[in-house]
């Protein structure tokens, strides 16, 4: 590590420049191949996955995407099939059928007019094709684009959308709106990235605060920044060979930011703390990479070996996800590594303040001493282990209780916020024609023959009968009579759990029975059956994915601090964290608790893939905070055979920068929020509640109480496991003297001069933490 940070301090203009390079080079390859993201849930086998497969293959007209134009009078304005509503509507929807880029439209109004319905809807009945609701208020249109959705330029759309809206201009209750995956294209507002433009801002402003030097805040800020940009660019190159979520991008973004300026913050710290001890600038700076640039190394690879657990799920969905997370990580570590000393070089000694150079030019190196709030906390919880343990694990436990409700499923355009176009074309539909419209079941049939034919056209008939159907369209044999379309519309809502239950019983129970007797096959699909599916086969994995984790971060603190206690507890409070941080989603998200007032839309589901992610990267980002913590009462505990002097001395240079990461980290993740995202301010408010919870409530708190309730059972490792475990550790022995291991990473390299005596703290711990912990030996480099 040392030589390392010493090659790179040497040729900082290199470094420099090659990261610069690298970073242009990649966005501008990536600007021009353009991005090939996806957001098919997808998964073959299930029933859903195969009526897209059969829709594609043998209907492929019916296979296309579509929007909504949705219009409603309200009360006293008449109904929609005023002659004054009519004109309007129709002359309307001629000119944008007249657009660029639109393949069809189909209205209610015209003789004759029998097109089939695409995206929520259903087949039609005569005369008005359905389109009309029952109290005459409401009626709909739907628009055929000839391109995709994620084709789609957002000119394209927003011209229909203003064409149609212009309709109502002048017209006393007449309210348009428009639905769909184009739709949507147009409520893309605010400046881009306006979030992490945020989340950076105020990172900077707890880095100042810390700090008090401008340049050495910048550092961190633009460490992180080149290299979560390096890594967003070449996740949209990515795209094009595998397949990478829409939201992934944004999600690497998240996480990046988050450990980049943490990881960032660790070894400027500890170089800080090297110029305020005397040492130059170049052996500050190897000293800083050479000790804290070791834990990071080790704490980024457990974030990215986390986060690819997700290929154990074997789901080419969250296989992108899962590399494009861990790309973006171990760039951010290569920067930390590498750019950052090259910047450190550069300013020089400007990485302290002004204040902090007088010090120093007037009294030389500070001494150190083991003060300030930190120490006095860890002092409070050494007295009173066993009432705060308890009030931290009823708090914990309170708000894991949420968790118990969790109902997986897929947001979608009802979910957004109430000002959106979508939003309320949504709700225009529900209240207009039921809220099962919005996300109809289709069941395709698959015939053989004369028989197959028969039992499926009778169907419909049985399936009125079931309760929970709305309304059931009439067969529609087409595909050469091979193949049958029957649309069944629900009672309930696509996110209901009724809805849900009517998929199941159809699969289970109608659905076999119509099949006796015959070869017919027929399948369920649509936008409930397709989530259900999805949030099916995540959840029978999901043990086992746990299980991969948390087995991989035990083996990993087995071996770091060889003890039986540490990982189980590092398992247990890994799991609280996760626990708790969904109990706050689901309180916002599914109880809807505020979420209207934050601007994240109505409430409902869970997405199903939130588990997976959120699990990984809070693993990841928890063993963070768990190896600077105990590491450093590992030192300690190595050094005194103290128990409880090493949980306070631990926790009182620890606490400092753990707390200050974390504020970071929830100010990046809380920023999120502000994405206009419902996916990804999911993950902002989990991952900052989470970071929140972990650092502030079980690192600090419920984890020393632990310890000291525990004592040297803490330590205790069988003698049998003791001779067979391989000794690997993110510390460094120390030379010739016996002393205890340097926490979190020792210096490790250096020249042969010999070792010298010099404090050496944990990194990104107070300066006054090697003094009460001791002198340890270490070369100088």
């Amino acid at each position: 590590m040392a030589a390392l940070a010493r090659w790179c301090l040497r040729r900082r203009a290199i470094v420099i420049v090659l990261w610069l390079a690298a970073f242009a080079g990649v966005a501008a390859a990536a600007a021009v191949t353009g991005s090939a993201y996806s957001n098919d849930y997808d998964i073959p086998g299930t029933d859903s996955s195969k009526v897209s497969a059969l829709v594609e293959r043998r209907l492929p007209d019916r296979a296309g995407d579509s929007d909504t134009i949705v219009w409603h009078t309200a009360d006293g304005a008449g109904s929609v099939r005023a002659p004054g509503v009519e004109r309007r509507m129709t002359a309307a929807l001629r000119q944008v059928a007249d657009l660029p880029g639109v393949a069809s439209v189909t209205g209610p109004y015209g003789a004759g007019d029998t097109g089939r319905l695409g995206g929520s809807g259903g087949l039609g009945e005569a005369g008005d094709n359905g389109r009309i609701s029952a109290d005459g208020h409401t009626a709909y249109a739907t628009v055929v684009f000839r391109e995709p959705a994620a084709d789609l330029g957002e000119a394209e759309v927003r011209r229909v959308l203003d064409t149609v809206r212009s309709a109502a201009s002048g017209a006393k209750g007449l309210q348009v709106e428009m639905g769909g995956a184009g739709a949507g294209l147009t409520e893309r507002t605010g400046p881009a990235h306006l979030s992490e433009a945020i989340g950076v801002g105020v990172a900077a402003v707890v880095l100042f605060l810390a700090f008090g030097s401008l340049a050495a805040t910048l550092l961190p800020i633009a460490t992180a920044l080149i290299g979560v940009g390096t890594a967003y660019a070449a996740i949209g190159l990515l795209g094009h060979a595998m397949t990478i979520a829409d939201f992934a991008p944004m999600l690497g973004m998240l996480i990046g930011l988050g450990v980049g300026i943490d990881y960032a913050l660790f070894i400027v710290t500890r170089h800080r703390k090297g110029l305020r001890r005397g040492l130059s600038v170049e052996q500050a700076a190897q000293r800083a990479v050479a000790t804290s640039g070791r834990a990071v190394v080790f704490a980024g690879a457990t974030v990215c070996l986390a986060l690819l657990g997700m290929l154990v799920l074997r789901l080419s969905f969250l296989n992108g996800v899962a590399v494009a997370a861990a790309l973006t990580v171990a760039l951010t570590v290569a920067a930390s590594l590498t750019l950052l000393p090259a910047l450190l070089g550069l300013i020089g000694m400007r990485a302290l303040n002004r204040r902090e150079r007088g010090r120093l030019a007037e009294r030389g190196p500070e001494a150190a001493a083991s003060q300030g709030l930190c120490a006095r906390w860890a002092l409070y919880v050494e007295r009173r282990p066993k009432l705060l343990g308890a009030v931290a694990a009823a708090l914990i436990a309170v708000l894991a209780l949420p968790t118990f409700s969790l109902h997986l499923g897929t947001s979608d355009q009802g979910n957004g916020s109430s000002a959106s176009t979508t939003r309320r074309a949504y709700d225009l539909l529900a209240e207009g024609f039921g809220p099962g419209f919005n996300g109809p079941l289709t069941l395709i049939g698959s015939m053989d023959g004369a028989d197959d034919r028969m039992a499926f056209t009778q169907l419909p008939e049985t399936l009125r009968t079931i309760h929970g159907v709305a309304s059931v369209t009439a067969a529609d044999l087409g595909g050469g009579g091979d193949t049958g379309v029957i649309t069944v519309v629900p009672t309930t809502a696509p996110q209901s759990r009724d809805t849900s239950d009517l998929v199941g019983r159809l699969r289970a129970e109608v659905l076999p029975r119509a099949e006796e007797g015959s070869s017919l096959r027929v399948y369920v699909g649509g936008l409930t059956a397709g989530y259900d599916d999805f949030a099916a086969v995540i959840v029978s994995k999901l043990p086992l994915f746990v299980g991969v984790v948390v087995a991989l971060g035990c083996v990993l603190l087995l071996l770091a601090f060889r003890s039986i206690g540490i990982p189980i507890k590092a398992a247990v409070m890994n799991v609280a964290a996760v626990a708790s941080s969904f109990g706050v989603v689901v309180a916002i998200f599914q109880w809807g608790w505020g979420s209207e007032l934050l601007g994240l839309g109505r409430a409902g589901p869970i997405e199903p893939f939130l588990p997976v992610i959120m699990v990984s990267v809070l693993f990841g980002l928890s063993m963070d905070y768990q190896v600077f913590l105990v590491s450093r009462m590992y030192e300690e505990w190595r050094r005194t055979r103290d128990n409880r002097t090493a949980v306070r001395v631990g926790l009182a240079e620890t606490g400092r920068v753990i707390n200050s990461a974390a504020v970071i980290m929830i100010a990046v993740f809380s920023a999120f929020v502000l994405s206009g995202d419902r996916i990804i301010a999911m993950f902002g408010i989990g991952l900052a509640a989470a970071v929140a919870l972990d650092a502030f409530v079980l690192r600090t708190l419920l984890v020393p109480a632990l310890m000291h309730l525990l004592g040297g059972a803490n330590w205790w490792l069988p003698g049998w496991l003791e001779r067979l475990l391989p000794r690997i550790s993110i510390e460094s022995e120390g030379e010739g003297t016996g002393d205890a291991e340097v926490g979190a990473g020792g210096d490790g390299e250096g020249p042969a001069s010999g070792p010298v005596a010099v404090p050496v703290p944990l990194p990104g711990q107070p300066a006054e933490g090697a003094a009460a912990a001791g002198t340890a030996r270490s070369p100088v480099p």
